[in-house]
């Protein structure tokens, strides 16, 4: 049985992991208020961007971009996003599984560009190929800082060293709720306009633009920037996605370590309480043995 002072120690040490842990998720929930705004307020952009795609494309029905062209073929690149670093539970493991099993499902042979330094060790540690990386990005992570991963991945699959380029991230939901995600980047699906009324999904506008040279032009020069938008707002998702899942770690470490100094102090006091006992059946023995031997 542990001693007294054993225990004690073991109590303490439980202690001041809880303030850590406490520590962090107090910091989690504070810095996951700035990633929601950061990610609802690229939202917006994106699908203006994507509406205005939808209109360029319909207007310059017979020209098509080496993006929207699909292509037969079973070599991929792969943009996984993953954290810089820990504690944040399980959405790194679940992004690569994801990737993983949408790489078998379809007998696609992958390629890696990687965004984030846990995806780039995993991958690392098991020999896959990674052609380009963009790691330690901070807790704000800025869109030229992954821009040279970005046209790495695009300029594969200009070279015909690619048929297809996926993105693979954590979408954030809700507070308690992120999924991993696996969106094909390339080649681009542009939803096609509907008039209003008919129930059309998103992007849909009455709106016509006139295009100064051409939309041609214009559709050349938006679809890299649309890709490019894509990757940062997964990015951005996936920085909410990491926030929230390391408050609710940290909170559930939190609770656990409580859970355990409160078995800890009680297991305490029965040592403690054996001990009295054992120390008073010595003294009566004592006593007793001593009047035995007086008498």
């Amino acid at each position: 049985m542990p001693s007294l002072r054993d225990i004690r120690g073991r109590i303490r040490s439980v202690q001041n992991t809880r303030k850590i842990t406490k520590a962090y998720q107090v910091v989690a929930a504070t810095k996951l208020r700035r990633a929601q705004q950061a990610v609802q307020t690229a939202r917006p952009y994106a699908d203006k961007m994507l509406e205005v795609l939808a209109t360029t494309s319909a207007l310059a029905t017979e020209y098509r971009h080496p993006f929207l062209q699909r292509r037969e073929g079973n070599r991929a690149v792969v943009i996984l996003v993953t954290t810089d670093k820990g504690l944040c539970g399980a959405i790194n493991v679940n992004a690569i599984r994801a990737a993983n099993r949408h790489l078998l499902d379809n007998q696609l042979k992958g390629r890696w560009v990687t965004i984030g330094k846990k995806g780039r060790d995993f991958l690392a540690r098991f020999g896959r190929d990674i052609i380009a990386d963009a790691s330690e990005l901070g807790d704000y992570p800025a869109f030229a800082a992954i821009l040279p991963a970005i046209t790495v991945a695009l300029q594969e699959y200009e070279k015909g060293e690619a048929d297809t380029v996926l993105l693979v991230f954590e979408k954030w939901i809700t507070t308690l709720r992120q999924e991993p995600t696996v969106r094909t980047l390339l080649p681009i699906e542009i939803p096609k306009r509907q008039p209003e009324g008919q129930g059309a999904a998103q992007p849909s506008t009455t709106s016509d633009y006139i295009y100064e040279p051409s939309a041609e032009e214009v559709l050349d020069a938006l679809l890299p920037r649309y890709v490019e938008t894509q990757v940062y707002q997964a990015v951005l998702e996936n920085k909410a996605s990491e926030w929230s899942a390391r408050m609710i770690a940290m909170q559930n470490a939190t609770e656990a370590a409580g859970e355990l100094i409160d078995s800890l102090t009680l297991f305490m006091n029965k040592v403690r309480q054996a001990m009295i006992t054992t120390e008073l059946m010595e003294i009566v023995s004592g006593a007793e043995a001593l009047r035995s031997s007086g008498s």
